[in-house]
């Protein structure tokens, strides 16, 4: 199969946040864990004109994210007990919670925030992907939520042909840091890097 990346349409994405509850329902994650996350991006000021009018210039979009499962995940290089593993088949980067001793290096280390620390349980825990899901033949519960289709996954080459090569955008770190399976169709607001 090769790598499995997602595709984010953020130019249509209206911040309804389905993908997120989905994920949330999905994985029974505690208050304050969410594996996927919706960021509201907003920017921009109003002017005062000295005919008491206001002109605006403001810009809001919203973006969606989690696991990016990297081609090089700063959380696997991380972990002292190896409980983080990318996999050879699929590059779905995983946390194995019988391994996991919660020093939380992984959350440290990631620069998209995906790995979530339980207080509870005392271990971290991210998106596997719903691999779950997908051997059955299913999509992750983000990609058959969103309301609008703008999260799609599949073989990351095929999703870069299909939709280029974008995996950052203004607000995001660096894509050679870790080299995100991630492709992005930008809002119309949103400022390239």
């Amino acid at each position: 199969m090769g790598q499995i990346g997602f595709y984010i349409n953020q130019s249509i994405c209206q911040g309804c946040k389905a993908c997120s509850i989905a994920c949330k329902d999905k994985n029974n994650t505690e208050v304050g864990i969410n594996f996927r996350r919706v960021y509201t991006k907003e920017e921009g000021s109003y002017m005062q004109q000295p005919n008491g009018g206001i002109v605006h210039n403001v810009k809001s979009f919203y973006f969606s994210i989690s696991c990016n499962h990297c081609e090089q995940p700063a959380c696997v290089l991380s972990c002292p007990t190896g409980a983080i593993e990318k996999s050879k088949q699929n590059g779905v980067v995983t946390i194995d919670q019988e391994i996991c001793v919660g020093t939380q290096l992984c959350v440290k280390a990631c620069p998209y925030g995906s790995p979530q620390y339980n207080k509870e349980t005392f271990k971290s825990n991210k998106c596997n992907f719903c691999m779950d899901l997908q051997e059955k033949g299913e999509d992750p519960v983000c990609v058959a939520t969103c309301p609008l289709g703008a999260i799609e996954f599949g073989p990351i080459e095929e999703l870069r042909k299909k939709y280029g090569n974008i995996s950052q955008i203004k607000g995001m770190p660096s894509a050679t840091i870790t080299k995100p399976n991630l492709v992005i169709t930008p809002h119309r607001d949103a400022n390239l890097v």
